[in-house]
């Protein structure tokens, strides 16, 4: 199983966002939407949208909106 995990992450490293799904076309539009949402004032402090792929849902932090 592929689980897709979608986070916006500050410049510290914390999760701000996280939504996780089965379905890749929907995750690539979340991520889309994360990128998106980051103004240049964040992306040049630091702030990423990042999109990444686990085999579990052990792996997907607890604070994820989990759809399945």
């Amino acid at each position: 199983m592929t689980i897709w995990v979608n986070e916006q992450i500050d410049p510290s490293g914390m999760i701000h966002a996280c939504i996780a799904s089965c379905n890749e076309s929907q995750a690539k539009d979340c991520h889309e939407s994360f990128e998106n949402n980051l103004n240049e004032k964040q992306k040049a402090s630091g702030w990423v949208a990042q999109l990444r792929k686990v085999d579990s849902w052990d792996d997907v932090p607890v604070n994820a909106l989990k759809l399945d």
